[in-house]
């Protein structure tokens, strides 16, 4: 699965930062909404198709066991043609999306190669979605929202049944479970915080990666601090010891 993932369209992570609509083809364009229009739409169907729409047959074992399904033995790119797409009606994904309409995608076969892709036609041009276009959207999505996708392959056959066992478990604690925000409680946090630039009224504009990517810089940031102090207090942690990429508040996210 490794190989796999490196095989992905990798986009540019500068320009996801900066917020700028993503054009993939002429029909299909994926906007980057700011916490405003998340608020508007609303949150939870805002994650609940964003989530859906990156899944992969790890996130979702239990549904496609239940459906005699083995989860290892499909790969997400046939998870989406096969199944996910077809919930994706244009008001579910119009956030994003616009007016691209996934349920009227038809899947096809190329003659030459023989692989599968999604086809439609607006204004009597064709509207393609392939393996290669798939991956260039879901990395999109998940670079935009700090997403990681499972792609984790059990051992064996042993290993595989009690993942399908424990993630049902999951499954059935949370299914009662009421809804909270998500945001609500970063967006206080970091509004009170040392280092945001933005107030309450304010941060409503911000797009969501660059919201994103402020909670975990100032996070980093203090947790550098903190280090730092402790290290060099002489009765806390022996900074020798500690992760250099936690002491470099520069670094990269994870």
């Amino acid at each position: 699965m490794d190989i796999e993932k490196e095989q992905y369209y990798r986009n540019d992570e500068l320009k996801i930062y900066r917020g700028e609509d993503f054009v993939v083809s002429k029909y299909i364009r994926i906007h980057q909404p700011t916490l405003n229009e998340i608020c508007d739409f609303g949150e939870q169907e805002y994650y609940s198709m964003i989530y859906n729409f990156t899944a992969t047959p790890q996130s979702i074992k239990v549904q496609l066991w239940d459906m005699n399904i083995d989860y290892t033995e499909i790969t997400p790119y046939e998870l989406f043609y096969q199944m996910l797409y077809k919930i994706f009606p244009q008001e579910k994904t119009s956030i994003i999306f616009g007016d691209l309409d996934f349920t009227k995608f038809q899947v096809m076969q190329r003659k030459d190669d023989e692989s599968i892709l999604l086809y439609q036609e607006i204004n009597g041009e064709s509207v393609i979605i392939d393996e290669y276009t798939y991956n260039m959207i879901v990395d999109y999505i998940c670079k935009v929202h700090f997403i990681e996708r499972d792609f984790k392959v059990p051992a064996n056959n042993s290993t595989k049944m009690v993942l399908i066992e424990d993630a049902r478990d999951e499954q059935n604690r949370n299914k009662n479970k009421e809804y909270h925000s998500q945001l609500k409680n970063l967006i206080s946090s970091m509004i009170n915080s040392e280092g945001f630039k933005y107030n309450h009224a304010q941060v409503w504009d911000m797009k969501i990666n660059a919201f994103m990517d402020s909670v975990k810089r100032i996070g980093k940031i203090k947790n550098a601090d903190l280090l730092l102090q402790s290290g060099y207090s002489g009765f806390g942690v022996n900074l020798k010891d500690i992760d250099k990429k936690q002491l470099d508040w520069l670094g990269e996210l994870e």
